[in-house]
């Protein structure tokens, strides 16, 4: 009996824009960087922030998400606070990040820099 196997959708969405910046980013990669990753390390005064930065090893309790400029991981210690969110790159003349839009926070500081779940 053959078993069926279906690819699970990512644990986030990233936005064309988000895409074209980590291909920007990989672009100009320290050497050895294979990617760059994103996880919710404990800081701000909400608990929980966003940080993107480059990645040298696969670890493979983390999700990979193949784009077109290069490989994007999730930490897996935060894909369940990630999961449904959606990554976007905004950029004006006074800002330039990563923005999130997240449905599994409750709440964020007033800067924005970090969350709660």
């Amino acid at each position: 009996m053959a078993t069926n196997v279906r690819e699970m959708p990512a644990a986030l969405t990233l936005t064309e824009s988000a895409e074209a910046r980590i291909a920007r980013l990989m672009a100009g990669a320290p050497e050895g960087a294979i990617g760059v990753k994103l996880s919710t390390p404990q800081r701000g005064c909400s608990g929980l922030a966003y940080s993107v930065d480059y990645v040298t090893e696969a670890d493979p309790m983390d999700e990979k998400i193949v784009t077109p400029g290069g490989d994007f991981y999730v930490d897996a210690a935060s894909v369940l606070y990630l999961i449904g969110s959606i990554m976007d790159w905004k950029e004006d003349d006074f800002t330039a990040g990563f923005v999130f839009d997240n449905p599994n926070a409750t709440g964020s500081c007033g800067c924005g820099e970090s969350f709660t779940v």
